[in-house]
């Protein structure tokens, strides 16, 4: 090996100890700055005011007119069928006799018991004379008591069997079906006719649980009716169901119409449109609402731009906004976007102060 290649070789070293040397802290290169950890960044979140305004809605639903009172006729009695009084469509009073069976079997029978009533009187008045005069004893009396009340119970009931005979109007109203005709046999517990009361007439819908809490018994809506055109008429709410479906979570509330437009009829096809949200409620976007296994919750913004965790209680939602019944209180602000790594207590910075402040 020559002298050059040790040449060579010293100088190779030498520069591999100059650039170890200005690697090192004391080198005085800037490693030291370069290992100082960065300042974190900031939570960026988009912020909504909480306002107090009025959630206005309306909503369509649909269902089929019924007459508010509709009764099946039936007999109690079995017979044939003597006389058929009404026909379909006929208008009838209260008291009104509708159908009349042959009574005269049971007129034999009421008969019969008042004349066992008679004599049953006529023993006890003789009994009671000689019990005066101690020649019969007071059992014999007592038994005597005891038939005339048997008697006037058989003929009270009979009485009772034989206004049966005759079938009567309930209330005023229309015959709507009629299902029988003199000379048929009818026995007991018969379907003879149906009477509706076509002076009120009313409509059974189906709304949303949430809907439901804004609505009371008298509130006004309005209902159209396919075959009388587009027109509107004022219908009120005359009944609240008390239950909600678990499956839908929908409820039922009756509508009645009244006056009954002309040409309304039962079974017509109805639209009702409800109105809710007539009072003003808190209200924040809907983004702002979440929800875990402990329930519905904002993000408040709170002192030093931290946020805290608040339970809330929602209810209505309409067009993007919510309804917070507890929890919340005009003028806080929520955030709305950027909880992607949001927890409570968290600094935040919101990107929209300046709008949300000015609103």
């Amino acid at each position: 090996m020559n002298k050059s290649h040790f040449i060579v070789k010293a100088v190779t070293a030498g520069l591999l100890i100059a650039f170890v040397s200005a690697c090192t802290p004391d080198g005085g290169g800037d490693a030291g700055a370069k290992a100082s950890p960065a300042a974190p960044r900031a939570h960026l979140v988009e912020l909504a005011a909480v306002r107090e305004q009025a959630l206005r809605s309306t909503a369509e639903r649909t269902g089929s007119l019924r007459a508010v009172r509709h009764v099946k006729l039936f007999n109690q009695e079995e017979g044939r069928i003597t006389a058929v009084l009404a026909q379909e469509g006929d208008r009838v009073k209260r008291g009104q006799a509708l159908v009349r069976l042959d009574d005269r079997l049971l007129r034999a029978q009421l008969d019969k018991a008042t004349a066992n009533l008679h004599q049953a009187e006529l023993d006890l008045e003789r009994l009671q004379r000689l019990i005066s005069k101690k020649l019969v004893p007071e059992d014999e009396l007592a038994r005597a008591r005891t038939a005339l009340q048997v008697a006037q119970a058989d003929e009270r009931l009979l009485r009772t069997r034989l206004g049966y005979m005759t079938i009567g109007a309930p209330f005023g109203g229309k015959i709507s079906q009629r299902f029988v005709e003199p000379g048929d046999v009818a026995p007991k517990h018969t379907h003879l006719l149906t009477l509706i009361d076509p002076s009120v007439l009313v409509t059974e819908v189906q709304v949303s649980e949430l809907v439901l809490t804004h609505l009371t018994v008298g509130d006004r809506v309005d209902v159209r009716i396919d075959a009388l055109g587009d027109r509107v008429f004022a219908g009120r709410i005359l009944r609240i169901f008390p239950t909600v479906d678990p499956d839908t979570r929908r409820g039922r509330i009756e509508i009645a119409l009244k006056p009954v437009p002309h040409g309304a009829r039962p079974g017509q096809f109805s639209r009702v449109t409800l109105h809710t949200g007539t009072g003003k409620q808190v209200v924040i976007p809907l983004s702002a609402l979440q929800r875990d296994a402990q329930g519905e919750y904002v993000f408040v913004l709170g002192e030093e731009n931290k946020v805290r965790r608040t339970p809330v209680e929602s209810g209505l939602r309409l067009a993007g906004k919510v309804e917070i019944r507890a929890g919340l209180r005009p003028g806080q602000r929520v955030v709305a976007r950027g909880f992607l790594g949001l927890t409570d207590g968290k600094a935040v910075r919101p990107v929209n102060t300046e709008r949300v402040g000015g609103a």
